[in-house]
């Protein structure tokens, strides 16, 4: 039973829950986000294999006012019923390559700029910074626009009174989480895309997303004081899931940050809920 929250904005909540796969809604200062939505049923989708429907359905989230997508060119991160939802959003963030190939209304945000949107809560705005990520490893190879395996954007929320939420998106590179550390606002709370994804003919079948322990390492780098793992689950070409997150959060002495209840559960995104 999706818990009936969903249903409608919490003008009051800073807290999000995941869906399944990279699916991610996000309430925070009046606002309804939901990150890299995938609603498309069990089954193949060229050439990955979804095990795992969403906990809900595009009509139990209510009123949605922004729709951030990591990047537009794999299914398990934007399928074909996430893509018309996410075009039919009010505001639609993305990479600039993601938004060109999306076409109107995307707007593209290149790493390191930001969007304000004005906040219904009368908190001001809600500040969206665009951060890089690098979906491969480190020394894959680049294509035509510098992109390992395509172009993949994460981002930073941040606003007065409210906590600083970095998403991941699909990003492996622990060198990219220390650069937003450096130059983003203090991180108190990260969902970060685990799951140790694998897809055998690309990079030597290196991981393209951030495996357990390297969640946890980004936990460390960041300072959060909340974690949200997502897109550990759902897909085929998943690895890792939440046992061996729970496993590396634990080994690294960061089991106190890790929050991953069942799908559709809220947790709090403030360090000292």
């Amino acid at each position: 039973m999706v818990p009936d929250i969903l249903a409608k904005p919490r003008a009051d909540a800073c807290a999000a829950t995941v869906l399944g796969g990279p699916t991610v809604v996000l309430d925070l200062g009046g606002l309804r986000i939901v990150s890299d939505p995938t609603f498309d049923p069990v089954g193949q989708h060229g050439y990955l294999t979804k095990t795992m429907a969403s906990v809900a359905t595009e009509e139990q989230l209510g009123a949605v006012d922004v729709v951030l997508v990591s990047h537009q060119d794999h299914p398990d991160n934007l399928d074909d019923r996430g893509r018309a939802f996410a075009l039919a959003a009010p505001l639609l963030l993305t990479g600039p390559i993601s938004a060109g190939k999306l076409g109107p209304p995307a707007a593209g945000l290149a790493p390191w700029t930001t969007r304000a949107i004005p906040r219904p809560d009368g908190g001001g705005e809600l500040t969206v910074l665009a951060v890089p990520a690098v979906h491969g490893p480190e020394d894959g190879e680049r294509d035509a626009d510098g992109n390992v395996n395509c172009e993949v954007v994460g981002f930073v929320l941040s606003g007065q009174g409210l906590p600083t939420v970095y998403l991941s998106g699909d990003n492996a590179s622990i060198r990219v989480v220390a650069e937003i550390a450096r130059r983003a606002p203090a991180v108190d709370a990260a969902v970060l895309h685990a799951g140790a994804a694998r897809v055998s003919p690309k990079f030597r079948g290196r991981p393209l997303t951030m495996d357990s322990r390297r969640a946890a390492a980004a936990a460390a780098v960041l300072g959060a004081g909340v974690v949200v793992p997502a897109h550990y689950d759902g897909w085929a070409h998943f690895g890792e899931g939440r046992d061996e997150l729970e496993l590396a959060f634990d080994e690294a002495g960061l089991a106190a940050l890790l929050h991953a209840p069942e799908h559709g559960t809220w947790t709090s995104l403030r360090r000292d809920a």
